[in-house]
């Protein structure tokens, strides 16, 4: 199954493009976006110090804990026992997708706040009740899950979070959305991975037309759940590409509202 949604950045544009867009797919990684936003928007302090720890609540009931085998980032796991700022594993959630950092963050806001960001965001079917790897809960019938609509109206949602957007620029797995556009291309974008799903959302800033939204969602055999290799990754980068082939068409020539230039990441601030 396949999920494509293209849409204008400006204002609240409707899409130009869809694809089985309300389609559901595991949400594997694109769920951080919901719970970095979580996060931020309430108030907590990144500044402070936080213990690094692998032993979290279900959401029924019991505990819980990452496997470092199914991590992408290492750094979190060599200061497991330490304590570092909320901001470090807020930010490696984004730009290495970790899990274990992920998981200490959502116990650092609320189910229900990540809840909001989704109903804020206007989603209508997607949905973050767990967390990674709470496997109780999964075989409870409590997944994550998400649909190529929802996910462009998430990162849509994002448009007066200048910072959430500049950090999402600095994902470091570029081998499926941002593998299909020049080089240079500037994109703000959050993927994911899963043995049978790989998807991906993204702002991609071309220099020559104004920016715009896309959602690749894809279920199936091709997805073999790695990070980097991943045969599904090249089809998301095909599809991108496409997308990127036709940008001038996504547009209308019209005034526009541009995500705030950056020369790199802007530090994360506290909510409040």
């Amino acid at each position: 199954m396949l999920s494509v949604v293209v849409a204008p950045w400006a204002g609240k544009a409707e899409p130009v493009f869809v694809h089985n867009p309300d389609e559901l797919h595991d949400a594997a990684s694109t769920m951080k976006v919901a719970v970095l936003a979580a996060l931020c928007r309430g108030g907590a302090n990144l500044d402070a110090e936080v213990p690094v720890v692998n032993r979290f609540e279900s959401v029924v009931g019991g505990e819980f804990g990452n496997d470092p085998d199914w991590d992408s980032d290492p750094l979190p796991w060599e200061l497991v026992g330490t304590h570092v700022p909320l901001r470090l594993l807020a930010e490696r959630m984004i730009t290495h997708s970790s899990n274990l950092a992920t998981n200490i963050c959502l116990a650092r806001t609320t189910q229900q706040a990540v809840t909001e960001v989704w109903r804020r965001a206007g989603a209508t079917h997607s949905s973050t009740p767990r967390g990674i790897e709470d496997y109780a809960a999964r075989a409870q019938g409590v997944h994550n899950r998400v649909t190529a609509r929802d996910l462009v109206r998430l990162l849509r949602s994002l448009a007066g979070e200048p910072e959430l957007l500049a950090l999402l620029e600095c994902n470091e797995f570029r081998v499926d959305l941002a593998a299909g556009l020049p080089s240079n291309t500037r994109i703000a974008f959050k993927n994911g991975w899963v043995p049978g799903a790989r998807l991906g959302v993204g702002l991609v800033q071309p220099a020559d037309c104004p920016p715009y939204l896309i959602a690749v969602c894809y279920t199936g055999p091709l997805a073999d759940g790695t990070d980097r290799t991943d045969p599904a990754a090249r089809l998301l980068a095909r599809v991108s590409k496409a997308v990127w082939d036709r940008r001038d068409q996504i547009s209308r020539p019209a005034p526009v509202a541009r995500p705030v230039p950056s020369a790199g990441p802007a530090p994360l601030r506290s909510a409040g």
